[in-house]
């Protein structure tokens, strides 16, 4: 099976890639250096060359603040990036899966998001990836999307890091405690990722690590098992003020991956614990 991972240069394209080279699939990982998916005619020339069996689009504008004024690119990326996809991928019949997130909800109540739930972006960044998944929808007959939160992997940078650095040189910090969600590790998820695109279980998924927590008690966590001594101190959205408005409830529920055979990831704290060691080894 030879599989085309969009996105290569990012934390989730690059696990996607190096679970697949575990399993002995040919992968082809790029970058926006390698193809810009932008340009109809590039992505098209590109994938008929290459011809890969399977597409796992992980590409995207993820700067959600950004997002908010540069709008004419995120739409650029986001949303015309993945037409050209999809109808390249129609082309030569393979399979595509779309890498959404939990930005498609409006963050209101407090229950999990099913599947099923009506998606209502409040940023643009969300907004342009509901487009994404409407264009998916639209254009081809089966297709995979999976609805992601709070991603933290080897190849980039993320909030685990984030904690880590700021620890070095300050032993109090402020961090909010009022938005919910699921912490997930990119080499949990590009298993997943990877079994699904072998199955013709098509459909919208919702996948993380399992278990919900905030941020104040993720970065808790992450210190305590870190060894480090830090104060964090629970503040909320509004006394942090950014420029795209956050959902303060991202909790999604992943029911429907077991209810069509795929295993859970494993719970969030577990892959702290795991990704802590990961980053030791790369120091070393």
């Amino acid at each position: 099976m030879k599989i085309l991972v969009t996105g290569y240069t990012g934390q989730l394209g690059y696990d996607v890639v190096q679970q697949g080279l575990r399993l002995g699939l040919n992968m082809v990982g790029i970058g926006s250096e390698d193809l810009d998916i932008t340009s109809k005619e590039a992505v098209s020339l590109y994938i008929k060359k290459v011809k890969p069996s399977a597409i796992i689009h992980c590409a995207a504008f993820t700067a959600v603040d950004t997002a908010e004024d540069d709008k004419a690119k995120c739409q650029l990326v986001n949303v015309e990036g993945t037409v050209h996809l999809a109808k390249a991928a129609k082309e030569i019949d393979a399979k595509f899966m779309y890498i959404s997130t939990d930005y498609v909800f409006n963050g209101e109540g407090d229950r999990p998001f099913v599947e099923t739930d009506q998606p209502s972006p409040i940023g643009y960044y969300g907004k342009t990836k509901l487009e994404g998944e409407e264009v998916v929808k639209k254009l081809l007959e089966e297709w995979f999307i999976i609805r992601i939160s709070w991603v933290f992997g080897i190849n980039g940078n993320n909030f685990v890091k984030t904690m880590l650095r700021l620890a070095e040189t300050r032993d109090e910090l402020n961090v909010v405690g009022d938005q919910f969600g699921s912490p997930t590790y990119t080499y949990d998820l590009a298993k997943l990722l990877i079994d699904m695109i072998k199955t013709d279980r098509y459909g919208v998924y919702h996948a993380s690590n399992e278990g919900y927590c905030s941020w104040s008690e993720f970065s808790r966590e992450i210190f305590r098992q870190a060894n480090i001594q830090v104060n964090v101190n629970s503040i909320s959205t509004e006394e942090y003020p950014t420029r795209a408005v956050r959902p303060k409830n991202s909790r999604m529920s992943k029911q429907k991956l077991v209810d069509h055979g795929f295993n859970p990831l494993p719970t969030w704290q577990d892959a702290v614990m795991r990704y802590l060691k990961e980053l030791k080894e790369e120091v070393k």
